[in-house]
């Protein structure tokens, strides 16, 4: 399978997505360690939160800027669309709007 059909099934199969740097357990960089913990304080139950780690698939990692028009990593993907990376991610805790989201996946 192409790269852009992996990364498009991978967002189309699980309701959240986060590409990330490492694993939750283990994340590789600051910011992906604080999206991870942002989605938390959301309410995000962990075991609904889908990771890719982007260091162990170059294909992806070079590949999901073009895909998603967004440059960097981490990226966080909401029912298929392309929320934002981290400092997104961390806004739209602070408004409560990410709660929101959260809880509307969850009741899916």
């Amino acid at each position: 399978m192409a790269v852009m059909q992996r990364i498009q099934a991978e967002v189309e199969s699980h309701p959240i997505v986060l590409f990330m740097k490492g694993t939750p357990e283990y994340p590789m960089c600051g910011f992906s360690s604080r999206a991870v913990e942002t989605l938390r304080a959301a309410g995000l139950d962990p075991e609904q939160l889908h990771t890719v780690n982007v260091m162990q698939d170059p294909e992806v990692r070079a590949n999901l800027p073009r895909y998603s028009n967004w440059p960097t990593f981490p990226q966080l993907f909401i029912h298929g669309e392309l929320i934002g990376g981290c400092d997104i991610t961390v806004e739209l805790h602070e408004s409560g709007e990410l709660a929101r989201m959260v809880a509307e996946v969850q009741r899916a």
